[in-house]
């Protein structure tokens, strides 16, 4: 029988981690995250990273394993991903993967062609002129460059804008032309479970979350990150409203609303990706759900 990777993804807030540790659990197994930025060391409470308990609990990929300094891209993540899950299946025949990047999860599932190195002051101006200028510049921006991004791409997330027309100026091809056309095949089977709720509920947890993270110091983190706050790692909701609050563009009370509403259309956004894949089953956001569904559908998992 193939080893197995069960990928557990869905909207930020759902409840994707207590189900991914519930499985690695069931299966003695290790977990790979697939999130842009939890990998990040210098960022914990603003990012919503497992708990040290839940870390210790179980072991992790791709948590606390790059610096913000570095630039990370989906097929460097592809990478990375097929090196650790190669290190569980070593040991295993059961992977977890877990997150809600998609397009890290597509590189990982299917493939991404290598896209050449951006140059540092191209990225660094794009930063800088998007936090000047807002969204609207940078959607402006690709119209103008990139015709093709522009129709087919995400044109509400300013990080995937910017990685977009970074790889645009940079290399003179839209980064649609680096996206693999023809799935590759991987020497493993891939289970993939998205978790979703109903929106209003959805909705309140993030807000709950957000008001969390401001309780557990999320603008003591924000503030001890300040000197960073245009590299891309820092261009992330959460920190950029409170860069705002701190650069005196806005009341706190109105960066945390912020917050919650950018999440919000964060979740929304990851949503629309993830429905877009056929493959993915479904289901509710509770550890026995998913685990009897793995049992029925895949009994020879062994669990």
């Amino acid at each position: 029988m193939k080893k197995t990777c069960i990928i557990i993804c869905g909207p930020t807030a759902v409840g994707k981690t207590s189900v991914a540790l519930a499985i690695a659990r069931h299966f003695s197994t290790e977990i790979i995250s697939a999130d842009s930025r939890q990998c990040f060391k210098e960022l914990n409470i603003g990012v919503a990273k497992p708990s040290s308990a839940e870390l210790s609990a179980v072991h992790h990929y791709f948590i606390n394993s790059h610096s913000i300094h570095d630039n990370i891209s989906a097929a460097d993540f592809e990478l990375y991903a097929l090196d650790a899950v190669q290190n569980i299946f070593a040991r295993n025949d059961v992977a977890v993967m877990v997150g809600g990047t998609g397009l890290y999860i597509k590189a990982f599932a299917e493939g991404m062609d290598e896209i050449p190195a951006v140059e540092p002051e191209i990225r660094n101006k794009i930063i800088s002129d998007y936090n000047n200028n807002g969204i609207e510049w940078l959607q402006q921006q690709l119209k103008e460059n990139d015709t093709d991004f522009a129709f087919k791409g995400e044109m509400e997330n300013p990080q995937r804008m910017m990685r977009a027309l970074e790889v645009k100026l940079s290399t003179g091809r839209s980064i649609l032309s680096f996206q693999s056309k023809k799935k590759k095949e991987r020497d493993f089977n891939i289970i993939t479970i998205g978790l979703e709720l109903p929106r209003e509920i959805l909705y309140q947890q993030i807000n709950i979350r957000v008001d969390n993270m401001i309780k557990e110091g999320l603008i003591e983190e924000a503030k001890s990150l300040i000197s960073y706050k245009d590299l891309n790692a820092l261009q992330t909701v959460g920190y950029k409203e409170l860069f705002d609050f701190f650069d005196g563009k806005y009341s706190l009370e109105r960066a945390v609303e912020l917050i919650k509403q950018n999440t919000r259309h964060y979740a929304k956004r990851q949503m629309t990706w993830f429905k877009r894949d056929p493959l993915i089953t479904w289901l509710k956001p509770d550890r026995e759900i998913v685990l009897n569904y793995l049992d029925t559908e895949f009994g020879d998992l062994e669990m």
